[in-house]
């Protein structure tokens, strides 16, 4: 796997300061040093992480491969090797939920966004930069109809400006379980679709999970069925609706400002 970008390549480095088995499986690829690949590369010599000089041509090739929009490496790749290569925030759902329900604190806030049929990697990594931002504590993607794949994380990654290493996510089977689970746990499920309570006149739980579906088929209607309440956001453009990333980020923006 090939990382570029100054964000994506800067937080895998630092999730890897507490992880040497990670670390012993990344070797750094840089061109000309300036500042913040500098400052890169003395994270990676602290966290013991090869680190080779070498020329933007071969850079280039061995950015050649990525997405578009993932080619122009700024002088500085990562190379991740083997089981490493997996995007390194992934975890076990059951295993969170479990941690989630022995920790639990009463008055704490816990948000939680389900995906649902969001298939581009630019929009997942977008909405992760959002989790990020704004606190939430688990992100879920579904094994199928998802954006989720190894051939896509670079791309997750570097749109998360480097949240991707930081945010947990779970990839599951079935989301409507999951769901179902969440609210057996305590969690109110919210779905994002028009004609909901506008979110400035509803109140979100302690426990929230944010359900956004894809900008065509919206959330399917088994998973639907699971909501508690649907919200939307008032908007005033002549287009149909904001891109999901975004609303992800409004409504998780909202979610957190009631938390303060």
């Amino acid at each position: 796997m090939i990382l570029s970008g100054f964000h994506a390549v800067e937080e895998r480095v630092k999730a890897a300061l507490e992880n040497p088995v990670a670390a012993a499986k990344m070797k750094i690829f840089f061109s000309k040093p300036g500042p913040r690949v500098k400052k890169i590369l003395e994270l990676a010599k602290t966290a013991k992480i090869a680190c080779e000089q070498t020329d933007n041509k071969a850079l280039d090739q061995m950015a050649a491969a990525l997405d578009a929009s993932a080619r122009d490496h700024r002088g500085i790749v990562l190379e991740i090797q083997g089981q490493e290569a997996r995007q390194s925030n992934i975890v076990d759902f059951d295993a969170w939920l479990e941690r989630f329900k022995a920790a639990r604190v009463a008055g704490a806030r816990t948000t939680v966004v389900i995906l649902d049929s969001v298939t581009d990697p630019h929009n997942v990594g977008a909405v992760l930069r959002s989790a990020d931002q704004f606190g939430a504590a688990l992100v879920i993607l579904p094994e199928r109809r998802g954006a989720n794949d190894v051939a896509q994380n670079e791309i997750i990654a570097r749109s998360s400006a480097g949240a991707a290493s930081w945010v947990p996510v779970s990839v599951v089977t079935n989301l409507v379980r999951a769901a179902q689970q969440l609210k057996d746990a305590g969690f109110w499920i919210y779905g994002a679709d028009a004609g909901g309570v506008q979110v400035q006149d509803g109140t979100f739980s302690a426990n929230s999970v944010l359900v956004m579906g894809s900008e065509g088929s919206g959330i399917a209607r088994l998973l639907k069925e699971q909501c508690d309440t649907i919200v939307s956001i008032p908007t005033c453009g002549r287009i149909d609706s904001l891109n999901v990333s975004v609303a992800a980020g409004v409504l998780l923006y909202e979610i957190y400002r009631q938390s303060l």
